[in-house]
């Protein structure tokens, strides 16, 4: 489909019911004739993902969505496909009223839902259940209609929202449509984008129903999804102390391999020195296996301190630990007030030890992480992703990378960023090195907190992508570092050229 000028915007559910009204009193029409452009929308869909279709079952509920769904039966059936339609509920309210008898007008059966009955064999199924005003749990008869379209087996087209899916937060409360495809309707919806909804919405597109850009243009979005990023060329006449050095500290015993994957990263990001200080044990096998990294055996605060004066940017907390060692050595690098980056352990002992931050700083928690951070659940955290990743960077001051599936980047002022990039092959030990690495490298070459962040995150799903081309499942950290270095400067094709 093509692209559309506001399509990275994404919007609250409140701020959706500002831009319908605008949109309708821009086109002149009332609320059926949206519902006509959506119906069209959806047929137009339909015929491009599954164009050999003869036989359809679309689902209706009681409101404006189910309208749609039965003006798409109407149009449906014009274009000569076998169409079914199964309601919730004997009667439609508002707009959706007039849709329905104009279905039924035609001849059109509607049968309605039993439990205790079964699906139609239809070829696809179409969710016109609920909309963007669900935000609980289906009642117990939508939620086994659910169920059963989930289990049919065939592949299911969802109306604006898989119904279940809550389009402000991407939180689940109960039964969720698993659609194949989601067209989303006027204006992206912010909780389509991360959580639960990775595995409710398919493949996302965006259908506008022809609304002017002034209604786009009077509404500033909650959020937006990151663009696709790259660091701009370097200077010709550039040495490796322009671009920052960088002191990771971390690595516990046992927990090498965490400083060498932040470390080799933050080199593959571009960063112009990167020195890592660790356990004395670990530092041989660093030199062999990295040279280029400058490993440091430190035994305590004494020993950090002249490595903390020759650092631009510090990475604190990957293999750190919690015990007195690391312990120290978060309390001496904090207090060096430069610029960080801090996850893992550094969370943890944040979590213990709350403060404010002055430099410029990025915490990387997952949702553990960020729980334990808010003193709250991790299940209360993913209820609602964005309010969560906006508080902790207020609370702390700093830009907030809360990960997981659609990365959410927030700043203490409440600007919002989505990561539409990522895949489960990522969920495997040392990505989030691998980030913290990246996002401080980015630091170090003059990014503020705010650009490391949304650029840091950005190349690390790409790269996760670019590297599950050969499957998700095995995936390993190391496996983005040539792809990372590819991204950062700007390369494309680069999988075709070295498979």
């Amino acid at each position: 489909m093509p692209v559309h000028p506001y399509s990275r915007n994404l919007h609250t559910v409140e701020q959706l019911r500002v831009m319908e009204r605008a949109a309708l009193s821009a086109l002149g029409m009332a609320g059926p004739g949206l519902m006509r452009r959506a119906a069209s929308a959806a047929l137009n869909s339909l015929s491009r993902h599954w164009p050999q279709l003869q036989h359809i079952c679309i689902h209706c509920g009681p409101g404006n969505n189910g309208g749609d769904g039965f003006l798409l039966g109407v149009l449906a059936r014009e274009a000569g496909l076998r169409v079914e339609l199964m309601a919730l509920t004997a009667a439609s309210h508002g707009d959706a009223a007039a849709a329905r008898a104009a279905w039924e007008a035609g001849g059109g059966r509607v049968r309605l839902w039993d439990a205790r009955g079964e699906l139609p064999d239809a070829e696809l199924h179409v969710d016109a259940l609920y909309g963007i005003g669900l935000n609980r749990a289906p009642e117990p008869g939508a939620a086994s209609l659910i169920e059963a379209i989930n289990d049919s087996g065939r592949p299911v087209l969802a109306l604006d929202v898989p119904s279940g899916l809550d389009a402000d937060t991407g939180h689940c409360p109960g039964a969720a449509i698993r659609a194949d495809v989601t067209l989303t309707f006027i204006a992206g919806k912010r909780g389509l984008h991360t959580g639960r909804a990775a595995d409710q919405v398919g493949v996302l597109e965006l259908a506008t129903l022809g609304v002017p850009n002034s209604v786009y243009a009077d509404v500033p979005p909650d959020a937006q999804l990151l663009a696709a990023e790259a660091l701009p060329p370097r200077a010709r006449y550039a040495n490796k102390g322009n671009y920052g050095h960088l002191l990771v500290i971390g690595g516990e015993h046992g927990m090498a391999g965490a400083v060498r994957l932040a470390g080799e990263s933050a080199l593959r990001a571009g960063a112009g020195l990167v020195s890592v200080a660790t356990r004395a044990g670990h530092v041989s096998a660093l030199n062999a296996a990295r040279p280029e990294l400058m490993a440091h055996g430190v035994d305590g605060p004494q020993a950090l301190e002249p490595l903390l004066e020759r650092a631009s940017v510090l990475a604190l907390g990957p293999g750190l630990g919690q015990a007195a060692w690391g312990h120290a050595l978060w309390l001496t690098a904090l207090d060096a007030g430069k610029p960080l980056v801090l996850d893992a352990d550094g969370l943890n002992l944040l979590a213990r030890e709350p403060r404010r931050f002055g430099a410029p700083t990025v915490l990387t928690p997952h949702p553990g992480e960020a729980a334990r951070l808010l003193a709250v659940t991790t299940a209360s955290v993913e209820q609602d992703r964005f309010a969560a990743a906006r508080e902790l960077a207020r609370r702390c001051g700093a830009v907030v990378v809360l990960k997981g599936a659609g990365s959410l980047i927030a700043d203490p002022d409440g600007r919002l960023d989505v990561c539409p990039w990522g895949n489960p092959g990522m969920a495997s030990g040392g990505m989030g090195d691998l980030l913290t690495g990246i996002v401080a490298a980015l630091l170090a070459q003059g990014c503020s907190a705010w650009q490391a962040a949304c650029l840091g995150t950005g190349l690390h799903a790409r790269a996760g992508d670019r590297a599950a081309q050969q499957g998700e499942r095995g995936l390993l950290a190391s496996d983005l570092l040539a792809h990372l270095r590819a991204l950062g400067n700007g390369m494309t094709g680069y999988e075709r050229e070295h498979d």
